[in-house]
């Protein structure tokens, strides 16, 4: 029994929650090179043919009265035009384009996600740093090109006593240089938290007994789940309509 035990222990759990999160190669075996076609890769790939499907083949033949497709397709650009709108100005409605496809990429990747045997792009930190990485570039290169070395002035918080001053604008540049790190681990946290969590439930599942609470507790999490895909692209998306905003008015 000793022996069975050890045997037990040292295999590890029947389902290791974390294994779903793997990046693994789709053809051969060895080193996985920046190269390789990948899970990721794939995924990533079924994602942009999802948003082709419907942002530009759904919305083909556009009539007055939308079908299920059109209406979907007019719904997200409304909401993200009306968000940058709302959060930047109308003067930030040239970047639409970009922040549009920020929102419909990592809303696909997360919904898709929650497919059976499907990979989840967004819960691998290299892509979520990615993406936070190019926002933070691009609206620091937007700040200083508008505005030279008045962006600066992002970090001198004028409204604050003189002698404040220099300490708060210390903890305004961290607070600048941090944003991308926040910005990219709060995706990739949430997502990966939540695909883990359902994993657990489910190695529950094989007790006769706990199964039928480890059924309802995978139910609940996975609705949890749907809303938490569609809230941190909400979320990645107004936080850099609000970095795009600093960028184009940094004196507000």
């Amino acid at each position: 029994m000793a022996a069975e035990a050890e045997a037990v222990k040292a295999a590890g759990p029947a389902i290791d929650p974390m294994k779903q999160f793997t990046v693994e190669r789709l053809f051969g075996e060895g080193a996985i090179h920046w190269y390789t076609p990948t899970n990721a890769t794939l995924w990533m790939g079924i994602t942009i043919l999802a948003i082709i499907a419907l942002m530009v083949l759904g919305t083909r033949r556009r009539a007055i009265v939308p079908n299920a497709t059109q209406s979907v397709a007019e719904l997200a650009y409304g909401f993200v035009y009306q968000m940058v709108k709302d959060v930047v100005g109308k003067d930030g409605l040239k970047y639409f384009p970009y922040i549009m496809t920020l929102f419909t990429f990592i809303v696909f990747t997360n919904f898709l996600g929650l497919l059976p045997t499907s990979f989840s792009v967004t819960s691998q930190i290299a892509v979520t740093v990615t993406l936070a990485l190019m926002v933070f570039i691009s609206v620091t290169v937007i700040g200083f090109y508008l505005h030279g070395l008045k962006f600066l002035g992002l970090f001198w918080v004028k409204q604050a006593p003189l002698a404040l001053r220099p300490v708060l604008a210390v903890i305004e540049v961290i607070s600048y240089f941090v944003r991308p790190v926040s910005h990219s681990i709060r995706l990739a946290g949430n997502v990966m938290a939540g695909h883990a969590v359902i994993k657990v439930f489910a190695s529950f599942a094989a007790s006769i007994l706990i199964a039928p609470f480890a059924i309802i507790g995978i139910i609940g999490i996975f609705g949890l789940d749907v809303l938490v895909s569609f809230i941190q692209a909400y979320v990645f998306t107004i936080l850099t309509c609000v970095y795009l905003k600093d960028a184009l008015h940094p004196s507000h």
